[in-house]
């Protein structure tokens, strides 16, 4: 009987079953390397000045919000979840969104999970953290970013990222809580709660990422609407200005 032909070395050499694991190992290291560099390019050019004289009524953005562990960052807390949507302009572009779970490592608290609905067994079959990182930076390309309470969502994705790719968070960054407090300076509170219902928005799947994103969006779009038709802003640059008024 002729003896089989084996493989060579090499890659095929690592396959035989005391090399199984070295395979494996080395797959997931070629992976995450090429998840790693794809992140760290997106980071470049995402301040160009050019991008400050966009018109308001032209300007893509892609709204965002984030579960998470807990809300201190600086103690250990992690992401659970992304959800995002894109907007151009006043208009919420509804068939252009992202939704990730994701396991970053963190244990889920069952606060976290009676709050969000995420549960320890979703996030250990979901994806690692830098996947979810690769993936929602895609989403997002070059657009500024939006959030509610931005802050807290910034040093989330400013952790995570320097924690997986020793990168920070370059991408322009507005926050709908600092627009309602420049538009409506009364207001008794600004909490994402307050203001849908204040600007009569149906409250839908809180605290759920994908959910929270729409419902930012709509506020989002009624504020720069707001903003023209009040003559505070007509571009990007303007917006800035407008903002960093007293």
């Amino acid at each position: 009987m002729t003896e089989p032909v084996q493989p060579g070395g090499g890659f095929w050499n690592m396959l035989r079953p005391r090399n199984i694991h070295s395979a494996i190992t080395s797959m997931r290291g070629a992976q995450t390397a090429q998840q790693l560099a794809f992140i760290r390019s997106q980071m470049k050019d995402n301040r160009r000045p050019e991008a400050l004289g966009t018109p308001l009524n032209e300007l893509e953005v892609v709204v965002f919000d984030l579960e998470t562990t807990g809300f201190h960052h600086q103690h250990g807390d992690e992401i659970l979840s992304f959800g995002a949507v894109r907007a151009i302009g006043e208009r919420i572009i509804e068939e252009d969104e992202f939704h990730m779970i994701v396991n970053s490592g963190a244990p889920v608290p069952p606060s976290i999970t009676e709050l969000t609905g995420i549960t320890q067994a979703m996030v250990d079959e979901a994806p690692p953290l830098v996947e979810g990182l690769r993936d929602f930076m895609s989403f997002v390309g070059g657009s500024v970013l939006v959030a509610h309470a931005a802050a807290h969502d910034r040093g989330f994705l400013n952790a995570a990222l320097w924690k997986t790719s020793k990168v920070r968070l370059s991408h322009r960054l507005l926050d709908t809580m600092m627009l309602a407090q420049k538009l409506f300076p009364g207001q008794t509170g600004y909490s994402l709660d307050e203001l849908l219902q204040s600007s009569g928005i149906p409250v839908e799947g809180r605290h759920q990422a994908l959910s929270d994103a729409r419902m930012t969006a709509r506020l989002w779009t009624r504020y720069i609407r707001e903003i023209q038709e009040r003559g505070f802003a007509e571009t990007l640059g303007d917006m800035y200005v407008y903002l960093g008024k007293d």
